[in-house]
């Protein structure tokens, strides 16, 4: 099946996606670390804007080891 370009994601596929728990990604999007917003009060997420973020996380990752 493609996947859409603008593909939104619930929490609970996040947190697969991610391999994280529920609760950790429920924080992030709380504290806005992880790119995300509410529709009718659940947390959902683009797909796109997870990829860019893991890859900024992985970008600081390494300049830090510089």
């Amino acid at each position: 099946m493609n996947q859409p370009d603008g593909e939104i994601l619930t929490l609970d596929e996040v947190a697969v996606y991610l391999k994280a728990g529920k609760k950790t990604v429920y924080r992030l999007a709380q504290q806005g670390e992880i790119p995300g917003f509410k529709l009718g009060g659940t947390w959902r997420f683009r797909r796109t804007e997870l990829d860019r973020w893991i890859a900024a996380q992985i970008a600081d990752k390494t300049q830090d080891k510089t």
